[in-house]
C-alpha cells in the first residue's frame, strides 16, 4: 500500500513513480538539489520505504538464525544490514538493521512481504513482528554517524564498509565510490514528517527529492533491492557480501549457495557501472538490454543523471562480458553507447576465496 507523503504538497513537487511512489522526485531544481545532498546540505523525503519491528526476547538470536547477518549481540544504535535468501540463495528482502536495545527495526521496501514472511517464521520463538509503516516514517540524511541517546533512532547505511566476518567482489573500501556517500534513514513518527523537515530546513538544509538521492547511490555502486535484484540475483552479483552477509556465523536459509559461490567462485552475472553517451540526450528505462553488437549480454537496473558523471546506469550483465568492450543500451529513439567501469571482479572471485586445494577450473587464477 503507497503511503501518499504530505511534502507533495510542496510548491514545485513533482511525484516520483516506480519504487518511489509516494514522495518527490524533485522539487523544480533537480541539479541543485542533487548539489546541495553531495555537500551535505539536504534533507529526502524517504517515507515510502517500510518500517517493520521486532520485539521480544529472542529477537536477535532468532533473526540470526533466519538471515544472513550475524545479529547476536548487535548493540544498541548500532547499524549493520540483513539479507533474507531463498533456498538457492537467492534475494527475497534487504533489510537494514538497528536496534534500540528493546526493539529491532528493519527498513525495508517490502514491509508487508517481510512482515509475513517472518511472522510464519516464529514458531515457538519468543518474538512479535509487526509492520508498522503507517506510523512510522524514514528521513534520509546525508549523515554518517550512528543516532545519539536522545535522538530519533536512525539506521547509518553502512555501505561500502566490509564488515568482520564479511567479504568483497569490487573495489577495496577506501578506494570505493562509495565512501564518499554518507547516507542514513533518521526514523520519526509518521504525523510528525513535515515538522521533522522543517526542523532542518531552519538549520540551513534544504528538501531534495529522489532523483538527487538515486544519483548518489548509482555513483556509490549501492545495490537496492527494488532495482538490482530480480528472481536470480545472489549476493555475490552486486558485492552485497561486503555489508550484508556473514561468512562463518552458521546456518541459515540459503547459506549452503553463497558459501560454494564464495569457495568456487564465477558467480553468473556482475553488477557494473555504466557510463552512457549523452550526446543524444537518451535515457534508457529500467529493464533495457545491454548489447554487446547484436547479442544482449545483460539489462540495466538503475539510471540517473548524475550532476557530475553524467548520465550513468547500474547494469547486471554476464559475468563473461569483457569489461573493457563497449556496449550499446536500448533506448526509445535508438541504441546509446556505454563503456564499463567495474563494480564486481570480471573473474568473479572475492578478496579472500578459499585457497585451491588442487587443479583450478579454466577461468579462475589461484589465490
Amino acid at each position: 500500500m503507497t503511503v501518499r507523503s504530505p511534502l507533495l504538497d510542496r510548491r514545485g513537487a513533482v511525484a516520483a513513480a516506480g519504487a518511489d511512489e509516494g514522495v518527490a522526485w524533485h522539487y523544480g531544481d533537480p541539479t541543485a538539489e542533487q548539489r546541495a545532498l553531495a555537500r551535505g546540505a539536504a534533507v529526502v523525503d524517504q517515507s515510502h520505504l517500510g518500517v517493520v519491528t521486532v520485539t521480544g526476547p529472542d529477537r536477535l538470536s532468532w533473526l540470526h538464525s533466519i538471515t544472513s547477518q550475524h545479529l547476536t549481540g548487535l548493540e544498541p544504535r548500532t547499524s549493520t544490514e540483513t539479507l533474507v535468501l531463498d533456498p538457492h540463495g537467492h534475494v527475497e528482502h534487504a533489510a537494514g538493521v538497528v536496534d534500540d536495545g528493546v526493539t529491532t527495526w528493519l527498513v525495508t521496501e517490502r514491509p508487508a512481504e517481510l512482515a509475513g514472511w517472518l511472522d510464519k517464521m516464529r514458531f515457538m520463538m519468543r518474538v512479535e513482528v509487526a509492520d508498522v509503516t503507517a506510523d512510522w516514517a524514514a528521513l534520509g540524511e546525508p549523515v554518517r554517524a550512528e543516532s545519539a541517546e536522545g535522538e530519533p533512532l536512525a539506521w547509518s547505511d553502512p555501505w561500502p564498509t566490509t564488515a568482520p566476518g564479511s567479504t568483497r567482489y569490487g573495489p577495496a573500501d577506501a578506494e570505493h565510490p562509495g565512501a564518499q556517500r554518507p547516507w542514513r534513514l533518521v526514523l520519526v513518527p509518521r504525523a510528525g514528517l513535515a515538522d521533522a523537515v522543517r526542523q532542518r530546513e531552519a538549520s540551513g538544509w534544504v528538501v531534495a527529492g529522489t532523483w538527487a538521492a538515486e544519483a548518489l547511490r548509482v555513483e556509490a555502486l549501492r545495490p537496492r533491492a527494488s532495482h538490482e535484484v530480480d528472481d536470480r540475483t545472489i549476493p555475490h552479483e552486486v558485492d552485497w557480501l561486503r555489508t550484508a552477509v556473514h561468512l562463518t556465523k552458521g546456518c541459515y536459509r540459503g547459506q549452503e549457495t553463497v558459501a560454494r559461490v564464495h569457495n568456487l567462485g564465477r558467480p553468473p552475472r556482475r553488477l557494473t557501472l555504466a557510463h552512457l553517451d549523452g550526446s543524444g540526450h537518451l535515457l534508457p528505462e529500467v529493464g533495457a538490454a545491454v548489447r554487446l553488437g547484436e547479442r544482449s549480454v545483460g539489462v540495466v537496473t538503475s539510471v540517473a543523471r548524475h550532476h557530475e558523471l553524467g548520465p550513468v546506469a547500474l547494469a547486471v550483465l554476464k559475468r563473461s562480458t569483457d569489461p573493457g568492450a563497449e556496449l550499446t543500451v536500448d533506448c526509445d529513439g535508438g541504441a546509446v553507447a556505454a563503456t564499463q567501469e567495474v563494480v564486481v571482479d570480471p573473474e568473479g572471485v572475492s578478496t579472500d576465496r578459499p585457497a585451491a586445494r588442487g587443479p583450478v577450473a579454466r577461468g579462475l587464477r589461484p589465490r
